[in-house]
């Protein structure tokens, strides 16, 4: 399924853009200045001083100290070639971003059988924070969507596609195949905000069974 947030922000990364050439540049601010005006959105007045604000940074703030059981999680995996329909008119580029992966002990009945704290058993994925930089989009109204679809080969795995707006292109992660938890309870998260597209989740956990 299609998951989409609601954006509550169009902060801008001036840092993250790749277009060095003024008139382009200066091109690319009036078309987003028409998308706003044209939608009835309020615009925002940046100043140069404000524009090169750290994402990372932004992104471990809101994430918290990195637990003993997380991992940087920052290797997308490369899409088949796609024709974008606004190519023309923009230079398509990946977004930023800023990962995490938990992992942890789970210590089910069979493994409290067969293991102790002296001899624990082998970590597993337990779950993802995914931060991916959009500060820049044309249309600061659009709204990220992220989709799963399970590899044909190796069943075990899904491709994380996420889907933005130009000047993105698509980018894509490979997750472990496991039923998620979407309740608040289990920090599950998934908002648009400030350019930052967080989705935050982590698997359920099953109890075992002889």
């Amino acid at each position: 399924a299609v998951v989409s947030t609601q954006s509550t922000g169009d902060t801008i990364d001036m840092d993250a853009l790749v277009y060095t050439d003024s008139k382009i540049l200066k091109e690319i601010q009036e078309l987003r200045t028409q998308v706003i005006s044209s939608r009835g959105l309020a615009t925002r007045e940046t100043k140069a001083g404000t524009r090169d604000i750290d994402l990372e940074e932004q992104a471990q703030a809101l994430m918290g100290a990195a637990e003993e059981d997380e991992e940087l999680f920052n290797n997308d995996i490369e899409l088949d070639s796609k024709t974008y329909s606004w190519a023309d008119k923009y230079k398509p580029r990946k977004p930023r971003f800023y990962n995490r992966v938990h992992t942890g002990y789970e210590w089910n009945k069979y493994n409290q059988t067969h293991y102790d704290q002296d001899n624990p058993p082998p970590k597993i994925v337990q779950g993802y924070k995914f931060n991916i930089f959009y500060t820049d989009l044309i249309d600061p109204s659009v709204t990220p969507e992220y989709k799963l679809t399970v590899f044909k080969d190796d069943k075990e795995f899904c491709l994380l596609r996420i889907t933005s707006g130009p000047p993105y292109e698509d980018i894509a992660f490979k997750v472990l195949n496991k039923e998620w938890e979407y309740s608040n309870r289990y920090s599950f998260k998934s908002q648009f905000s400030q350019g930052i597209f967080q989705l935050w989740f982590q698997f359920k956990k099953y109890r075992y069974r002889r």
